[in-house]
């Protein structure tokens, strides 16, 4: 089958090949429904489970899909490949694979990269019984982000206002101050939350029910799109502790970039995912990366964040502008074109193989 086969054009297909994949590799199936929401065409919304392997394993491979709704359109055709080319063959025994298809089910339905409650599902793994941290960068950037009106004066004043700062900052800052995580602004931009959301809740839900009881330990491989030269898979490290870093390195590399020492395309961020696969997983050994995979110039996938949340800030009447954020957010995380494809699954199938030996080492 071709590369590009494996990838599919929205969520309702995506969910109908990788089930059909799992099924044709004799995999265990389970679906965590999103109850009380439907995708853009009435369409039901869930995660999909899918298990190889030994039932008593002590290490497990976890590839997921979809943290960032849109995003999974990418992260789904990686894991429709591991299955048809049957790459699960490298595990090591005793060992199983468990894929999360779509984490968040509502925004790669609608092509958003938050969920049903405007949340960044990459932001919001944090104590909510302590107090939330502050992000005084971001309230600043905030009325600019998302303007009075997408179009016209306020829209231009908006975006030089983004430049100015970009240029008296730098652009890296500009970045951090956006897309490190906020709690203060439920209609903006990285929003963490007030709450876990469905999708945390049922994530720890989907550990305590799909890992065996004797795993041990745990390589987690997360797909992102978004950030990065076409088409390259930047492996990010979320460490806990030195010992995680020096293993992810002698795992995946010296390319691996350590999130928490700035080394990333990605700005340092709270309330990772990473968080809370410590958190469902204290006493596991566990080494979690992102590969991220580049799409567009970052400038154009800011812009295609802020329409889509201005959009459903606003709710304007004009179809069009909801039409036009739609396909910008598509575009910006996700790319039709089959060498693209065949780059990010090629990567991909790297770092699965690599964390195949590092689990048998």
């Amino acid at each position: 089958m071709p590369i590009s086969d494996y990838f599919s054009p929205d969520y309702a297909s995506a969910r109908e090949r990788f089930r059909a994949a799992a099924a044709a590799a004799g995999a265990e199936w389970q679906e965590y429904p999103l109850a009380a929401h439907l995708g853009p065409h009435g369409e039901r919304l869930g995660i999909d489970v899918a298990r190889l392997g030994d039932a008593d394993a002590t290490r497990a491979l976890v590839l997921i899909s979809g943290t960032h709704g849109v995003e999974g359109l990418c992260g789904s055709g990686c894991q429709v490949g591991y299955l048809g080319d049957r790459l699960f063959r490298a595990l090591p025994a005793p060992s199983c694979a468990l894929l999360i298809h779509a984490l968040n089910p509502h925004g790669f339905a609608w092509l958003r990269r938050v969920t049903e409650d405007n949340v960044d599902l990459n932001r919001n793994f944090v104590d909510f019984d302590q107090a939330l941290p502050a992000a005084p960068a971001y309230e600043e950037l905030h009325p600019w982000l998302l303007p009075a009106t997408w179009e016209g004066d306020a829209r231009s004043q908006a975006d030089a206002a983004l430049l100015a700062y970009a240029q008296r900052h730098g652009m890296r800052a500009l970045q951090s101050a956006v897309s490190g995580g906020q709690y203060s602004r439920p209609d903006g931009l990285f929003f963490g939350g007030r709450q876990p959301t469905w999708s945390a809740r049922t994530l720890r839900q989907i550990l305590a029910e799909q890992l065996p009881r004797a795993v041990q330990r745990v390589a987690v491989i997360d797909v992102h799109t978004g950030l990065g030269p076409p088409g390259y898979g930047e492996p990010i490290l979320v460490p806990c502790s030195p010992a995680d870093t020096e293993r992810a390195r002698r795992w995946y590399g010296p390319g691996v970039k350590d999130l928490s020492a700035g080394e990333s395309v990605s700005a340092q961020l709270q309330g990772t995912l990473a968080a809370g696969f410590r958190a469902a997983l204290p006493a596991a050994e566990l080494t979690f990366i992102g590969l991220e995979f580049g799409t567009r110039p970052m400038q154009e996938v800011l812009t295609a964040l802020r329409a889509d949340h201005w959009v459903h800030a606003h709710r304007p009447t004009d179809l069009r502008l909801r039409e036009a954020a739609q396909q910008q957010m598509r575009a910006a995380f996700y790319t039709d074109d089959s060498a693209w494809q065949a780059a990010v699954y090629g990567r991909m199938a790297d770092y699965i193989y690599r964390a195949c030996r590092g689990l048998g080492a």
